[in-house]
């Protein structure tokens, strides 16, 4: 890293530089930047343009201060592959326990970790508008963070209409994780879940959000809608399903059949 050339904001120039050396490796996770004094020297700026630089980098996820320890290169977790198909695996016969998310993240059962909350709540216009059902509708409300190996990877808010759960072994919260997730504990009542569909958007995280998963506030999320059917009725709302940006590639799989003659 030589001096920068500087022009419009000094910090966003000093940024530029360390996040390339950073993503092309010049930098590798674990790395400890030098001192800010050091640095300022390098570029020919103040410290507290550097502040504002790794501030920069901080907000963007790629670096980590620790107290008066400096500050290092963030190691990031492995990007993974989310595919369509991942609910075949809740569906397939298991071998050992396991759900989607295992699937995806290629974890044995041990290494899977849920956090649940549960809650009856009156749905308000726009899940009732989801489930096809009227306002203030009884449903259980249920929020889940994902843990793979100890990592946060994932928060939802999957919801299950009490006419179809209350007073079953599926809205106890005691029994998750459950093997085979919402798809195995919606069949134990006889719904069988024959169609699934996802509206997917990016944003910002929100607060709550960026604290359960561990993110920095300048990386953005996947909000992942989904709804699950059985026979054409709406029997789970997930809105949202939320994932990280920096840590996954949703696959998409459209089979195109052509008419019957």
């Amino acid at each position: 890293m030589g001096r920068t050339h500087l022009s419009g904001h000094a910090y966003e120039h000093v940024a530029a530089e360390l996040r390339g050396a950073i993503l092309d490796g010049d930098l590798p996770p674990g790395t400890r930047l030098p001192r800010h004094a050091d640095l300022a020297r390098q570029h020919g700026v103040s410290e507290i343009v550097i502040r504002q630089a790794i501030d920069d980098l901080k907000n963007a996820g790629l670096v980590e201060t620790r107290g008066r320890g400096g500050t290092w290169v963030r190691r990031r977790p492995p990007v993974r592959r989310i595919s369509s198909r991942r609910y075949l695996a809740d569906l397939a016969p298991q071998a050992e326990p396991g759900t989607s998310f295992t699937h995806d993240q290629g974890i044995a059962w041990s290494q899977y970790r849920l956090d649940v909350a549960y809650r009856w709540i009156d749905a308000d216009e726009r899940l009732a508008g989801l489930f096809e059902v009227a306002t203030g509708s009884r449903v259980l409300e249920r929020r889940f963070v994902f843990y793979a190996s100890g990592v946060p990877a994932q928060v939802s808010r999957p919801c299950l209409l009490a006419a179809d759960v209350e007073g079953t072994p599926v809205a106890d919260p005691r029994n998750e994780p459950w093997p085979g997730g919402t798809i195995s504990q919606l069949r134990t009542l006889g719904i069988e879940v024959d169609d699934i569909t996802e509206s997917v958007e990016t944003r910002m995280p929100t607060p709550e959000e960026t604290q359960a998963l561990r993110i920095a506030p300048g990386v953005p999320v996947f909000a992942i809608t989904r709804l699950m059917l059985a026979a054409g009725r709406v029997v789970e709302v997930a809105d949202p399903i939320v994932i990280p940006g920096d840590r996954a590639i949703l696959d998409y799989q459209i089979t195109l059949r052509p008419p019957p003659p």
